[in-house]
């Protein structure tokens, strides 16, 4: 199979020797929670003086709720009930029973248990819009300390409900975020189960029409700008983008600095996008860290190159040794800790042009 064919049949890294990452491993800083999972523990801890004298699954929880920015208002209170939109709470967000486990941890004299640290998140099933324009989508909720920030997160090929998205989402949106997840791919996404071949990929992928993906991605924009700017709980969004939807990701910055009104969002992060058009580099006006591995031949490090000196104030991370889909589908320890490394600067990234 060729690596390109590898690539999007299962995501896997790249088949390059693996080399030490000069960005791998910081020590000492916690994490939202973990693409690992951690059993739980029976007792609760006292906060440590800092994050890294704790054991690493403890120090992710108390990262999670110390380096969150506080805000005293929901996003429930402010959400309204709008003509094409419908939505089904589902409560705290739980994929069966995939989302990643946190240790019970005491902060600031208020002790917080397993079933608490995991229901930092809610979720709510939406269909925006009506008809045959209308798309379905995810939302997770920050609900113990959310900040009033949207994030509008596309999918790689394998859609919404894919498991390893929605985690990834789910940890967003632990540190205060409010994250929306559409399905791009109108309830036909990429079956990771079968069997891959160039010209059936082709076809599916032809069947994803771009002025449809387009519509709907401007679509559930629209609806983040009503539901926190014009409501008037954040000034500010983000777009979160991975393979597929970090192209797509590209192309909906280029439409938003091409727009006559405001621009809609404030910051973005691409993590590894597939067949990106350099070229649109110029008319993005947001900044964007584009992260990428250099073994990944569905993102050459070239073109990423070239979009970080076209676009304004944007920046790359290369790992390298790291192929397609190791930030949100880590396959081996080292990945892991590359993973990490990357969804803490997204995290520095977003809080930077979002909150600060």
């Amino acid at each position: 199979m060729a690596p390109a064919a590898a690539a999007i049949a299962a995501a896997r890294p790249s088949s390059l020797p693996r080399a030490s990452s000069p960005r791998r491993g910081r020590q000492g800083q916690g994490r939202a929670c973990s693409f690992r999972r951690a059993a739980p523990s029976a007792r609760p801890v006292t906060l440590a003086s800092s994050v890294s004298q704790l054991p690493p699954a403890r120090a992710r929880i108390l990262s999670t709720l110390i380096f969150s920015t506080p805000h005293s208002v929901l996003l429930g209170e402010h959400a309204r009930a709008r003509p094409g939109t419908i939505r089904k709470e589902s409560g705290p967000y739980s994929r069966s029973r995939r989302r990643p486990l946190c240790s019970p941890a005491e902060v600031a004299g208020a002790t917080v248990d397993d079933d608490e640290a995991c229901e930092l998140v809610s979720g709510s099933d939406l269909v925006i819009g009506e008809g045959d324009d209308s798309v379905s989508a995810y939302l997770f909720r920050a609900v113990k300390n959310n900040n009033g920030t949207g994030i509008l997160l596309l999918s790689d090929v394998f859609g919404f409900e894919d498991s390893a998205t929605r985690d990834f989402a789910y940890r967003v949106a632990c540190n205060g975020y409010n994250v929306l997840v559409p399905d791009l791919f109108r309830g036909d996404p990429w079956k990771p189960s079968a069997p891959f071949e160039e010209d059936v990929f082709a076809r599916w992928l032809a069947g994803q029409a771009p002025a449809r993906v387009s519509g709907d991605i401007d679509a559930c924009t629209r609806w983040l700008v009503d539901e926190f700017k014009a409501a008037g709980v954040s000034r500010k969004l983000g777009v979160v983008g991975f393979c597929y939807g970090g192209a797509r990701l590209v192309e909906a910055l280029a439409r938003d600095a091409d727009a006559d009104a405001e621009s809609c969002f404030s910051a973005g992060v691409c993590f590894y996008g597939s067949r990106m058009d350099a070229s649109l580099g110029a008319r993005v006006a947001a900044p964007v860290l584009f992260v990428c591995g250099d073994g990944d031949p569905l993102c050459p490090v070239e073109t990423v190159r070239e979009l970080e000196r076209r676009a304004r104030g944007a920046r790359a991370a290369v790992y390298a040794g790291r192929g397609h889909g190791f930030a949100h589908r880590p396959q081996s320890v080292e990945e892991d800790a590359d993973a990490e490394d990357a969804f803490n600067a997204m995290r520095g990234w977003l809080h930077d042009h979002l909150l600060a």
